[in-house]
């Protein structure tokens, strides 16, 4: 089984989880694309959301092909990019909204790659904990992955339904801070319900690693949260709030504090 390859007193996002495990409490991990729907409004938001109760925050580099992400987090990403939101400039937020929580940069390759080398140091030097690659799978590219991995950043995997097991042990023992466990196949977006294999697949993912493990892709109601919460150490919530902060910053606030009563009710 995988060890954390990093002690809880120099990774925030592994003090975090020890934490909350010692609380007996499960990790509320919320998703914001970076300057949607304005700059103004997604500061506000990220400063908000520790009080409503969010553990850790992946704050999304707006990129104008996220084929991984359905209608929602699409929109809300182009409508970042025509207001001029840049990978520099989704630095600056995280620098401007100084959170107390661990921040994870959540991005496609392509921006990264062309943000430059330093890309991830200037990250760590902005406030961000962790990174998750969407469009990096395990192997792709050998010599980046290590990069990345020895970068200050913990280096987030994702694992999906279809993983087979040996696969899941080789994806969390290249990762760092928890594994992101995609809850079905296809792209971000509300869900009517949990997917009815996702027991069976935490199990797997549980016999090959000891990282947290966060389910995510389409958690978007309290009541969702609560039943995959009680498989995995925490859930992620990313288009649900990403459509309730187009409408204000208080709805999108409001929504985290029923998703964090839900959790603590698990």
């Amino acid at each position: 089984m995988a060890s954390r390859s990093a002690t809880t007193s120099s990774d925030p996002i592994a003090a975090r989880f020890a934490s909350l495990r010692d609380a007996g409490r499960k990790a509320l991990v919320v998703y914001c694309t970076a300057g949607h729907p304005t700059a103004d409004a997604s500061l506000a938001l990220l400063r908000g959301l520790e009080g409503a109760g969010a553990d850790i925050v992946e704050v999304g580099v707006p990129f104008s092909d996220p084929m991984a992400d359905g209608p929602i987090i699409q929109a809300s990403s182009q409508r970042a990019l025509d207001q001029g939101m840049t990978f520099a400039g989704t630095l600056e937020l995280i620098g401007r909204a100084r959170l107390a929580i661990p921040v994870v940069l959540f991005t496609y390759l392509n921006p990264l790659l062309a943000a430059g080398e330093d890309a991830l140091a200037r990250a760590a030097k902005a406030g961000a904990h962790g990174v998750l690659v969407t469009d990096l799978p395990l192997g792709a590219d050998a010599d980046l992955e290590a990069r990345i991995a020895k970068s200050p950043l913990a280096f987030i995997r994702l694992a999906a339904p279809t993983t087979p097991a040996a696969r899941m042990r080789a994806i969390a023992s290249h990762g760092r801070g928890f594994v992101y466990l995609i809850s079905r196949l296809g792209v971000t977006g509300l869900q009517a319900g949990v997917a009815t294999e996702l027991p069976e697949t935490i199990a797997r993912l549980r016999g090959v690693t000891d990282l947290p493990i966060c389910v995510g892709f389409g958690i978007s109601t309290p009541a969702q949260a609560r039943e995959a919460a009680r498989l995995a150490d925490g859930v992620v919530v990313g288009s649900a709030l990403v459509k309730a902060a187009g409408e204000s910053v208080a709805q999108a606030l409001a929504l985290v504090a029923a998703m964090r009563a839900a959790l603590d009710a698990a």
